[in-house]
């Protein structure tokens, strides 16, 4: 079975189960937090990747780092994971995890590019600009500083991006300018 159907089931099962026990908030906090740890520690996502470490040793880092912050449903649900060895695709399950809470919820979650820190009002622009893109209840905005872009921004809803980059503009002139 494909990689994302499989973190998909998985991931419904969570959430259906979070739901069921009244902890769908706190489940989607420990998920949220385990999808940020492995995106800043590479070393973790790569040790739970790697079928040459066994799966005790795999459930026992998980519960070493992670049991005094999560919850015990979630904690019972990385042990599931690791019985049925699928600790590679734990990092998938949490951003399914994830993409399904904010469908559930309408969350349209979004990443905007700038020069310099935005400002409440720009911020609020851009909000509203993804409400109108993605036609969802709230946004939740994810800013980043690039000083490469010169001026503008870069908006990522989803699978559609943006550009409205002075970088970009240039790099179409002096397109335009060569053909």
């Amino acid at each position: 079975m494909a990689v994302a159907t499989v973190a998909s089931r998985y991931a419904k099962s969570l959430l259906d189960l979070a739901k069921e026990q009244n902890v769908l908030e706190e489940t989607s906090k420990d998920m949220l937090f385990f999808r940020d740890t492995l995106a800043k520690n590479r070393q973790l996502g790569l040790i739970l990747q790697n079928p040459i470490v066994r799966a005790e040793k795999k459930n026992a880092i998980v519960e070493q780092v992670f049991a005094s912050r999560f919850k015990p449903l979630t904690m019972a649900f990385f042990k599931i994971i690791a019985k049925k060895n699928r600790e590679a695709i734990i990092g998938d399950i949490a951003a399914e995890f994830i993409a399904q809470y904010d469908r559930m919820k309408g969350v349209q979650r979004a990443i905007v590019i700038t020069t310099v820190p935005l400002t409440e009002e720009q911020r609020s622009t851009f909000k509203a600009m993804v409400i109108k893109l993605a036609g969802s209840k709230s946004v939740e905005l994810e800013e980043k500083v690039d000083s490469k872009l010169i001026g503008g921004y870069i908006l990522r809803v989803g699978d559609r991006q943006i550009d409205g980059s002075i970088r970009n503009q240039l790099n179409e002139m002096r397109m335009a300018l060569l053909n």
